[in-house]
């Protein structure tokens, strides 16, 4: 999970209800620091377990570069309110919630931009809507199907326990797995997983807002992404055939797919391909800056053709 540097909010950004054809959805709209009207919008949707807060530290360099920026809370997730029914997070309805938020966001250029799950959900709303929506499509920290086998066992452990424990049960049991993992990797010399958030390094408010976000969080939601991330297919073709400027980006190293397959995706999709220096899984928490420069040259690229 993404590790935002802080909560506040800048003055440019306000935390509202966008109103859709599927209902309301908690976002951090951001309006463009000094361009009226803006370059163009750009909707950010989050990964598993994550929320629209894993891009705040994406916000200031976005808007300074001229955009609206709008991250959001997908159902169930975090502070939009979601059914206690897993079948109401089915890839296809989750991806109508990105196609309604979208047309919500209408009146000029739109980017779209998938976060590690959010890439998967993002490419499903593309591959059912067609390409006339959006602007663009980036990838970020996300595969071409399915996760890795070591993330693989992790994800499977709370679709076996979630059912049968109550969401403050489940997380202190998920950070305890965390402690562990982390101690056992430092012991090896070894660097821990991106998402070992747990630690002497995490601050008193990050912990309470960690916290905070996973218990307002659907339980149905958290099972059944978890099934997808662990059977999702492989798109890569289909998506291909969208007429689309799209964006692979990443860190250097990646817990949940590896590199190289993000490397071989973005070439199936003749799309441009970012890796960030010094980020792991979230680059838009870990390297903020150097990721929008990287979004900003692409989404003026894409509207130019060159």
């Amino acid at each position: 999970m993404s590790r935002p540097s802080a909560l506040d909010l800048p003055e440019n950004v306000s935390a509202r209800r966008l109103e859709t054809s599927r209902g309301s959805f908690a976002v951090l709209d951001a309006a463009p620091a000094q361009h009226a009207p803006p370059l163009g919008t750009a909707l950010l949707v989050p990964g598993f377990t994550g929320s629209k807060e894993d891009f705040l530290d994406l916000l200031p360099p976005l808007t300074d570069g001229g955009y609206r920026i709008v991250a959001v809370d997908g159902r169930g997730q975090h502070e939009s309110d979601g059914p206690r029914d897993e079948a109401a997070y089915a890839q296809a309805e989750l991806a109508a919630d990105v196609i309604a938020q979208s047309a919500a966001l209408a009146g000029g250029p739109l980017h779209l931009l998938g976060h590690s799950l959010g890439g998967h959900i993002a490419r499903a709303a593309v591959l059912a809507a067609g390409p006339s929506a959006w602007a663009s499509l980036t990838l970020m920290s996300s595969g071409p199907g399915r996760i890795a086998p070591s993330q693989q066992v992790r994800t499977q452990l709370l679709v076996d326990h979630l059912p049968n424990m109550d969401m403050e049960t489940a997380w202190l049991s998920m950070r305890a797995m965390d402690a562990e993992s982390a101690t056992a990797s430092v012991t090896a010399d070894a660097t821990p997983t991106a998402d070992a958030d747990a630690g002497e390094d995490t601050p008193p408010w990050l912990e309470e807002f960690l916290h905070r976000r996973w218990v307002t969080t659907s339980p149905e939601q958290l099972i059944a992404t978890a099934k997808q991330l662990m059977t999702e297919p492989d798109r890569v073709a289909e998506l291909a055939a969208v007429r689309l400027p799209k964006l692979v980006l990443s860190g250097e190293v990646d817990y949940a797919w590896p590199v190289p397959s993000m490397d071989a995706m973005a070439e199936r999709l003749n799309a441009e391909r970012v890796v960030v220096k010094g980020a792991e899984h979230s680059p838009n928490a870990e390297r903020p800056e150097q990721t929008a420069a990287a979004l900003l040259a692409f989404w003026g690229r894409s509207l130019t053709g060159k």
